[in-house]
Formats: C-alpha cells, structure tokens, sequence
C-alpha cells in the first residue's frame, strides 16, 4: 500500500454517470488514481478482487441491492481494503452492526467538499493499513502462543517417555528439527500425532 502522501489507488460505486464522471474527474485532479468504476454493488465486489484498490469509495444506494451490503462483502473478502461510504440522502445512518460488518472507516454526504474528500481518502488508507498490521500481529501472536503450548506438551510426553529432563526434552526436540531441517513446531505435532487419545486433538 503505498504512502498515503502519494497517489491513492480508488474504485469508485457510483450509479449516477454524472455523478461518477465528475467524481472520477475530481479525484484525477486531486492526483489519485482511479483503477475501476462501476455502477452496482455487484460490480464493485468483482472489480474489487480483480485490482485491490487502497480505497472503495462506494455509494450506499445502488440498483442492485445496498452499498452497505456490498462493503460488507468487499471487507470480508478483499482484506486490507479501506472503505468509504457516501450518500446524498441525509437521514441514512448505520447500525453499529453495519459499522462492525462494513469496517467503513468514514461516510460522507454528497456532494462533499474536495478538501475533506481528499483528508478522509487519506485518513482511510492510513487506517486501514494500521488495522491490517495490527490484525498481523495478533494473528502472529496468537500462532506463536499455540506454537509454544505444542512444544511444551510434545516436552512432557517426551520426559514421561524417556525420563529425561525438561532441557533434555527440549534437546531432543531441537536436534530432531535440526537434523530434518523442519521448524520445531513440526517436530513437537509429530510427537503429539503419535500419542494415543491426543491425535485427533493435537489437530484442533
């Protein structure tokens, strides 16, 4: 994703003509790079897969269902995508499940001013990167947990096997995963497969 003082990468649901046409026109002057334009829901989730834009700029009404419903699918299925909402009708409001569903990062009304346009396309690509980075940690987080919780275990039944020492255990381990060139991890969950009643829930 590139920095957000540079071009912004934009796909742009809009099902007025007029409306996209001077919208695409707006966002080229502001020097961001429109890379799809499409009037439906449908269209705006195909495009989005296809070329992974930094931003959905998507408008809530469309021909062929909602918006909303559409950045929902947008945000469960092309992660690491900032989406925007916008809507020329002033009394829409989202439901703290839509918020959730959508991870809209802004909704603006229509038309909206160049300069705050401009921010909260910026703003949302920040945003969006910072999530992704964060939901890496804690994905990584949580894997060297359970990575750690494997190799403990794989210890014990190696110690009750052997009646070697922890370290020793651990030895073993560390040898075995040398020597195969495999990741110590792999090591420990071929331990655990091989011990009767824990196969299947070494597995989970």
């Amino acid at each position: 994703m590139p920095d957000t003082q540079h071009a912004i990468r934009i796909l742009i649901a809009e099902d007025d003509d007029n409306a996209r046409a001077l919208l695409v026109e707006l966002l080229n002057t502001m020097g961001h790079v429109v890379v799809a334009e499409v009037s439906t829901g449908r269209e705006a989730i195909e495009r989005a897969k296809d070329v992974v834009p930094d931003v959905v700029l998507l408008d809530v009404h469309m021909p062929d269902g909602s918006g909303i419903e559409a950045a929902e699918v947008i945000a469960s299925e092309v992660p690491g995508v900032a989406v925007v909402l916008f809507s020329g009708d002033e009394s829409i409001q989202l439901s703290e499940r839509e918020v959730a569903a959508t991870t809209a990062i802004a909704f603006l009304p229509k038309p909206t001013p160049p300069r705050v346009l401009d921010s909260t396309l910026r703003l949302a690509v920040s945003r969006a990167r910072e999530w992704s980075v964060a939901k890496k940690d804690a994905q990584a987080a949580r894997g060297a947990l359970e990575n750690r919780k494997t190799i403990e275990r794989a210890k014990g039944i190696l110690m009750r096997r052997t009646g070697s020492s922890e370290q020793e255990a651990y030895r073993i381990l560390q040898r075995t995963s040398q020597d195969r060139s495999v990741p110590m991890v792999e090591i420990a969950r071929a331990v655990l497969a091989s011990e009767p009643g824990l196969a299947e829930h070494s597995r989970d």
